[in-house]
């Protein structure tokens, strides 16, 4: 059995969800009765066939602001979160905005870009962007933290309604941890793994210390804390939007892109492109009732 959740905050139609009804029936799908999570919000459908099909049919809709996320229905509420930090929990590319203050920014965020996409090594790109602020002050961090950062909509909601639930949340970032740390503390994760700056004489070094959080690192964590609780793979939910997220999406039961990149999207089982943050809650089954608002 699967279910596809159709989600268009304040503007899903009986028509769309008919419309979703006829093209999985008509591409052969055994198709249930509509469930609205919330009326004119989000909605689900149940039925029986093809995964691949479903989402590819789905796919062909065209009606605006709507995302739809196509997954087995059995294990839809997730046990283990794992999350991308930057341009995913936060609206923002932190080192992009530590350029800024370095006056460096179109060059770094260049670089950021062409990593995102998959086009060059993230590896060699983080030593690259990192080894151009050598020698700014440490203090520019938390400056850059409290003015330029910000948290996504629905970060909180997210994280506090699944560990409501029971789930396990990890934040895991290939950015930074002066910035993951209180980012995490915010949300309520209750795990983070993040790059350390190198730091001496209150500047940075322009190097980053060992062991890197590459997307390498992403899969191990979502692979280690799933084990350590007992979980399959199928109980879990990653969350990215750029290339160095692949590897967890494509592992987790259910891989996201938010807001994503060309690559992390066609990688991913669904794509969050309209939504904030607590379209994954419905993607989940839950109405809105239910949400630990934050």
């Amino acid at each position: 059995m699967f279910v596809a959740t159709l989600i268009a905050a304040g503007a899903l139609t009986g028509e769309v969800v008919r419309e979703a009804i006829d093209r999985l029936a008509a591409t052969g799908h055994d198709v249930g009765a509509p469930h609205w999570l919330d009326e004119g919000d989000a909605a689900d459908i149940v039925f029986q066939g093809s995964l691949v099909s479903a989402r590819s049919e789905l796919a062909k809709m065209d009606h605006g602001a709507l995302d739809i996320v196509v997954q087995p229905l059995g294990d839809r509420t997730k046990k283990l979160l794992i999350a991308d930090m930057d341009s995913t929990m936060i609206t923002v590319e932190c080192i992009d905005e530590l350029a800024d203050y370095a006056g460096l920014k179109p060059q770094i965020a260049a670089i950021t870009e062409k990593a995102m996409r998959g086009e060059i090594d993230f590896r060699g790109a983080l030593a690259e962007r990192v080894g151009l602020l050598g020698g700014m002050a440490e203090t520019t961090l938390a400056e850059c933290r409290m003015e330029r950062v910000r948290l996504t909509r629905g970060a909180r909601t997210l994280v506090q309604t699944m560990k409501a639930h029971g789930a396990w949340s990890v934040l895991v970032s290939g950015g930074f941890m002066p910035f993951a740390g209180p980012v995490a503390e915010a949300v309520g994760f209750d795990k983070v793994v993040a790059n350390e700056l190198e730091i001496v004489g209150g500047r940075l070094t322009g190097q980053v210390r060992e062991p890197i959080v590459d997307s390498g690192a992403k899969l191990a964590m979502l692979q280690s804390e799933a084990a350590a609780r007992g979980l399959p793979l199928a109980e879990t939910l990653a969350i990215g939007d750029g290339a160095n997220d692949i590897p967890m999406i494509t592992a987790a039961g259910l891989g996201i892109g938010y807001h994503p990149h060309p690559a992390a999207a066609d990688a991913a089982d669904a794509a969050i492109r309209h939504h904030d943050l607590t379209a994954l809650l419905w993607a989940q089954g839950y109405p809105r009732r239910s949400w630990v608002l934050g």
